[in-house]
């Protein structure tokens, strides 16, 4: 099978030398020092192995930043934060023949999530993630494999990859169909110990929304706060906006079909488990990189609008993490 990892950082660097090894006919297209590190000395990646030594795996796997070096591949697994994708439209035309797969590894809800939906909402479109349907049309949602990245990696030098922990990335069809194309996936992605399994009875946006429902509120309160997960979830305050938060997510998810197999209080308290963990956003905005907050936020205010659900603390919160990146982009401007 040939795969090209569009966005080989951490997570999409850590893929592709999985699956590299398992035997898969792997590109990588990224950019800068970590592409040259690449192309000179392949893909190191750091993990612990099954005895729970850590070795250090390299791959010598074809690194580029052009598309049209690729070509026409089974599937494009899509590694990027998801406010990045639709820069990227043009260029990863030359990856798509008629058969090709798309596997939005991103977080937050995807393009395709109203395709194969049922209901009213059917093959609606979301502006927020999706202006004006350039995915939609571009790279057609009959491609999409629905994914969710649970594992942490790092990219600790260019070209050098740690592991941090996890290996689950549940697939499914939008259709929540056993298609041969998402057998063949799977297969692949248990050779490269990349585990594709939802739990019996979870269909992939059941899963989708587990995964959302705690970055839709810790994120943005990580954000605003600069706190780490422990602490959000342990002060009273911000526990209670957490909450509330995920209240609404939760109404909008069932209004829309979604089976939520884990109670609030638990969600939180397994985050409070987790620790001092800094979430992604919290980083991105330490680091002077865009949030994420299109694909975690903005569109589910959108979906709730859509579905006549309301969302008030969300309302509250979003404009406040706007106006955060907002200061954060011009930190000298005369406000």
């Amino acid at each position: 099978m040939k795969v090209c990892v569009y966005g080989a950082g951490a997570i999409g660097g850590y893929m592709g030398v999985q699956l590299a090894l398992a035997g898969a006919d792997v590109s990588l297209i990224a950019r800068g020092p970590h592409l040259a590190a690449m192309q000179a000395n392949g893909v190191k990646l750091r993990i612990k192995n099954a005895e729970g030594v850590e070795e250090e795996r390299v791959a010598n796997i074809k690194a580029t930043n052009d598309p049209k070096e690729v070509g026409v591949v089974d599937v494009v697994i899509i590694a990027l934060k998801g406010n990045a994708i639709p820069n990227i439209i043009e260029s990863m035309q030359p990856l798509l023949g008629p058969d090709t797969m798309i596997i939005p590894a991103v977080n937050g809800i995807p393009y395709w999530y109203f395709y194969k939906h049922g209901g009213k909402l059917e093959n609606t479109v979301l502006e927020t993630i999706d202006p004006e349907g350039k995915q939609w049309k571009s790279f057609g949602p009959e491609r999409a494999i629905g994914c969710i990245v649970y594992p942490a990696a790092e990219v600790v030098e260019p070209g050098v990859i740690q592991h941090v922990y996890g290996n689950k990335f549940p697939l499914g069809e939008p259709s929540d169909e056993d298609t041969p194309r998402l057998q063949a996936l799977k297969e692949l992605f248990v050779k490269a110990d990349l585990d594709p399994s939802l739990r019996p009875g979870v269909a992939i946006r059941d899963e989708l929304w587990l995964k959302l429902w705690g970055n839709l509120c810790f994120n943005p309160i990580s954000a605003l706060t600069h706190a780490t997960l422990d602490i959000i979830g342990s002060n009273p305050g911000t526990r209670a906006v957490a909450k509330s938060m995920m209240l609404e997510g939760q109404a909008l998810g069932e209004k829309l079909g979604v089976k939520f197999h884990v109670d609030v209080e638990r969600r939180i308290n397994g985050a409070v488990k987790v620790g001092a963990h800094k979430t992604s956003m919290l980083q991105d905005l330490e680091r002077g990189r865009p949030m994420e907050i299109d694909p975690l936020l903005t569109v589910v205010q959108e979906m709730g609008r859509l579905a006549e659900v309301p969302t008030p603390t969300i309302d509250v919160v979003l404009p406040l993490l706007q106006l955060r990146q907002y200061m954060a982009d011009h930190p000298a401007a005369d406000h």
